[in-house]
């Protein structure tokens, strides 16, 4: 329980990390601003004791009103979009207001500013040799403007780490996230299209599938314990696609997909996808750059976040348990 009762904004805080990081901070004796985007939904912060700012994170008046009076900052709103590919959005959200976000934390004397960044920014590995902090960025082949608005924000906090005024930046790097609160949904549409038997097969890659909730903890708990100028891999369990979906299938009561797709095939099955997506003005199920990504193994180590950070993976079975309950009583799986 942190006894000084600091106050601490959340940028995003209704959002699928951000609303799990309000709810720890406030078990854990913190006073919190929630940031979120005028006329967007409150449901996943709906009743509970924090403050509301409603604002534009583009309009840097506004972050600056947000912050004021605050000790600390978690930024954990961003552009998570796969499509379109190329999004100049991406680069504006991601980049652009993460410089700003910089400027205006020296200006406020922030304490510590805690970023949400990406697993990818690091070099993904196999199951045996996972991928860490030391592992060089691998994931620019695949020209996708999330991950490398995302790499390019990390590249510049921790250069501006090391200046003299030396920017007080941790970086807290999830891997797949999931759990509750999942509104748009964003990750979970893997899950749903598995449970709605719309996924045809599996490919030969993998992720490292990770609590929401855990990543929330190690975002509240680098506030006194992250080291500036470092980042830390919040990962979970490391699994091929085929026993995901299997895992997925099994708890929903489905069946799973059996066929393997190589990904050659994959690519050119989306590629008809996005033709035909195209056509009718709507975003593919598949794209080509995913087609690509699913046939390599996205595999991550979280042994640095444990060791610094008391990371604790509480398990993919809780988690997915609560994200389809979720999905269910949201009506996503209707």
């Amino acid at each position: 329980m942190n006894e000084s009762k600091m106050k601490v904004l959340v940028t995003g805080g209704n959002g699928f990390l951000g609303s799990h990081i309000v709810r720890i901070l406030l078990e854990e004796g913190y006073e919190v601003r929630a940031f979120i985007l005028k006329g967007t939904p409150r449901d996943t912060i709906a009743g509970i004791a924090c403050e509301i700012y409603e604002g534009n994170l583009l309009m840097p008046q506004d972050i600056e009103n947000a912050l004021e009076g605050c000790d600390y900052l978690i930024h954990a709103a961003a552009i998570t979009d796969v499509w379109p590919t190329k999004n100049p959005f991406s680069w504006k959200i991601n980049y652009e207001l993460v410089k700003n976000i910089a400027s205006i934390v020296q200006k406020k004397g922030i304490k510590k500013y805690i970023h949400v960044g990406t697993a990818n920014s690091f070099g993904f590995g196999s199951p045996n040799e996972p991928g860490n902090e030391e592992k060089p960025f691998n994931s620019g082949k695949y020209g996708l403007d999330y991950i490398t608005s995302k790499k390019a924000a990390q590249d510049f906090l921790l250069g501006e780490a090391k200046t003299e005024s030396r920017l007080p930046v941790v970086v807290i790097n999830p891997t797949f996230m999931i759990g509750e609160n999942d509104t748009k949904p964003g990750p979970g549409e893997m899950i749903i299209s598995v449970i709605k038997q719309k996924v045809p097969g599996y490919s030969a890659g993998g992720r490292s599938f990770a609590s929401v909730k855990d990543v929330a903890r190690a975002c509240v708990i680098a506030i006194d314990k992250g080291q500036v100028g470092e980042c830390y891999i919040t990962g979970g369990t490391n699994l091929n696609y085929k026993q995901f979906f299997t895992l997925v299938a099994e708890k929903a009561g489905v069946k799973p997909p059996k066929v393997f797709v190589p990904t050659f095939l994959a690519v050119i099955f989306a590629a008809l996808m996005q033709l035909i997506s195209k056509m009718r003005n709507r975003k593919p199920l598949l794209s080509v750059t995913m087609a690509k990504m699913s046939g390599d193994g996205h595999y991550y180590s979280s042994l640095k976040a444990a060791r610094d950070l008391d990371y604790v993976q509480t398990g993919l079975d809780k988690a997915l348990a609560e994200a389809l309950e979720w999905y269910k009583t949201h009506g996503y799986l209707d």
